[in-house]
């Protein structure tokens, strides 16, 4: 049997979409057993949404005021005494994911298995390299413990339904007191999740200015989308870095992409590569987007974005 820890990324109240598409892959582990672990000030409400999720067994919460704030240093002490009794520690590939579970690896003394996007076997995945360009084949040793983040754009939700068991444990980790939670700086928005929407529209370096952006929005809120951007209209200044999509910023996976202005570069091409239909509008027909879009509209989108708008605000 493979008893699998899942790490559940939340805010204090609302669990995180990552962690339902953890489970999603965890479940295709052969012979799988989930547990999702919640740790944090008061988790109740946390553990509760995670109970309810499609193939966990139980869930488990460690209760403590250091666990207020998701600090890494803080919580891979804990896990690492959580995970004793498993043979698998999953985490998602965001950034929570990616900050906290190389910790949990080092401390274990494992190696890490990143990005996990298909499940070959018990120790056995596929991972991208080289941008997405090509897959590898990973197996870890079955006698030690694996550690994986999973590629949350590979894997579909779990959905709900369940009703696994919640309790609660105590851990004896010593915490480190040199980490410590001062303040966080995030931009608010009522706009729908970058990394979890089901429809994005993204804008590129041919918007040639921060006002100019302003039509994505726009466009956006017309749709009920979430807005993304490419890397060169993030570097030049016309969005905001938590608005990147690509190597380098959100991988992701929506029902819909709106590519509008963006070359479509592999490493902007890496990160929409699981969206489940592509449009692109470029003035360049020759733009490589073209080639992985599935709706192409060539012409001046500064002519073209302002029609769509005003035909979907009808």
């Amino acid at each position: 049997m493979s008893k699998i820890l899942v790490i559940a990324e939340h805010d204090g109240q609302k669990l995180n979409q990552a962690t339902a598409r953890c489970v999603s892959c965890a479940r295709q582990v052969p012979g799988a057993e989930i547990t999702i672990a919640v740790l944090a000030a008061d988790p109740a409400a946390v553990a509760s949404q995670a109970a309810a999720l499609a193939g966990v067994a139980k869930v488990i919460t460690v209760a403590a005021p250091h666990n207020a704030h998701p600090l890494a240093a803080v919580l891979a002490p804990q896990i690492v005494e959580l995970a004793r009794d498993y043979t698998h520690v999953f985490g998602a590939s965001t950034a929570f994911g990616k900050d906290l579970m190389p910790r949990v690896a080092a401390l274990l003394g494992v190696p890490q298995i990143s990005d996990a996007m298909s499940v070959e076997g018990a120790y056995k995945f596929k991972r991208p390299t080289y941008a997405g360009n090509a897959l590898v084949t990973l197996e870890a040793p079955a006698d030690r413990k694996l550690v994986a983040t999973v590629r949350t754009a590979s894997f579909e939700a779990a959905g709900g339904g369940g009703s696994a068991a919640i309790s609660a444990v105590t851990v004896s980790a010593a915490v480190p007191s040199h980490t410590r939670f001062v303040s966080v700086s995030a931009a608010s928005s009522d706009r729908p999740d970058l990394a979890s929407a089901p429809k994005v529209v993204s804008g590129g370096r041919a918007l040639a200015s921060k006002e100019n952006f302003e039509l994505i929005f726009k466009l956006a809120e017309v749709m009920g989308a979430a807005v993304g951007a490419s890397r060169a209209a993030v570097d030049a200044g016309y969005a905001p870095n938590e608005l990147q999509v690509g190597q380098t910023g959100k991988i992701i996976a929506p029902e819909l992409y709106v590519a509008i202005g963006i070359s479509g570069a592999i490493q902007h091409l890496t990160g929409i590569k699981d969206a489940k239909t592509i449009v692109a509008i470029n003035k360049d027909g020759e733009a490589p987007i073209f080639e992985v879009a599935d709706l192409g509209l060539v012409g001046d989108l500064f002519q073209i974005v302002p029609e769509l708008q005003k035909s979907l605000a009808k």
